[in-house]
């Protein structure tokens, strides 16, 4: 059922695509992200970027659904966050009637730099301060250019993740922040898709699929979290991510 996308027609393919699923479910059980941004970026090896969004919408559905049901405080950070959610939700379905989805020569190349800058923050550790009398303009702002991100290269991390931590919320509400800016993302973009007729029920059933090695792998990620050392393996999530994103921008070039 895989096979409905032209860049997973061969068994080989196939089993590749089970592998970055599991893989990236994996990660985000162990650190609560990483879901969509390592199966966009490795399937991005043989898919268009949008294309392998649209493989991810309902494992990611799914499980940010999970994570954000699990925190302590949601109707909190909707009040706090809301803003920024609209403005998610505003530049995905703006920069869909503007750009192409996942048509254009230039959104690979995008999707390496995006996936180059997030490691790279990551792995110097930089972090933003938004005091709270910003949230109220600088919340949209973001918003609506993580939207835009969003459609130009199927990833919803930048620049709605370092603002989040820059908020500076406890740990359980970080990761429950992310899951409903993660979940909204993911809502957004299906919207788009459905709304240029990209996500049809082949594309669905194929995406449902899908969920079975990201959901095995996060359940796996999560019983072994406490074994694995954080820090170190945050490191190496950064660092695979920044190899990744210099192969893709590479790769355009030559």
């Amino acid at each position: 059922m895989l096979a409905v996308f032209p860049g997973l027609d061969t068994p080989a393919l196939l089993f590749f695509a089970f592998a970055v699923l599991l893989l990236a479910g994996f990660v985000k059980g162990v650190i609560g992200l990483g879901l969509p941004t390592i199966s966009v970026g490795l399937l991005g090896l043989v898919l268009a970027p949008l294309e392998a969004a649209a493989l991810l919408l309902i494992p990611n559905l799914v499980t940010n659904l999970w994570q954000l049901l699990i925190g302590p405080d949601l109707r909190g950070l909707i009040r706090r966050l809301w803003p920024m959610l609209a403005g998610i939700v505003v530049g995905t379905l703006l920069a869909a009637a503007w750009f192409p989805l996942g048509g254009a020569a230039w959104a690979t190349p995008l999707l390496g730099l995006a996936l180059f800058v997030y490691a790279g923050l990551g792995l110097l550790a930089i972090q933003l301060a938004v005091p709270a009398r910003q949230e109220g303009w600088a919340g949209p702002l973001v918003g609506l250019s993580t939207g835009a991100v969003t459609i130009l290269t199927g990833v919803f991390v930048l620049p709605a993740v370092p603002y989040l931590q820059g908020l500076r919320l406890q740990r359980d509400d970080l990761v429950q922040a992310l899951g409903l800016s993660f979940q909204i993302s993911t809502l957004a973009l299906a919207a788009a898709l459905l709304w240029q007729g990209d996500f049809r029920m082949p594309q669905a059933g194929a995406s449902l699929l899908a969920l079975l090695p990201a959901l095995g792998g996060m359940l796996l990620g999560q019983a072994l979290r406490s074994r694995i050392g954080a820090l170190a393996f945050r490191r190496a999530f950064f660092g695979g991510l920044l190899l990744l994103g210099g192969y893709l921008m590479l790769k355009a070039l030559l």
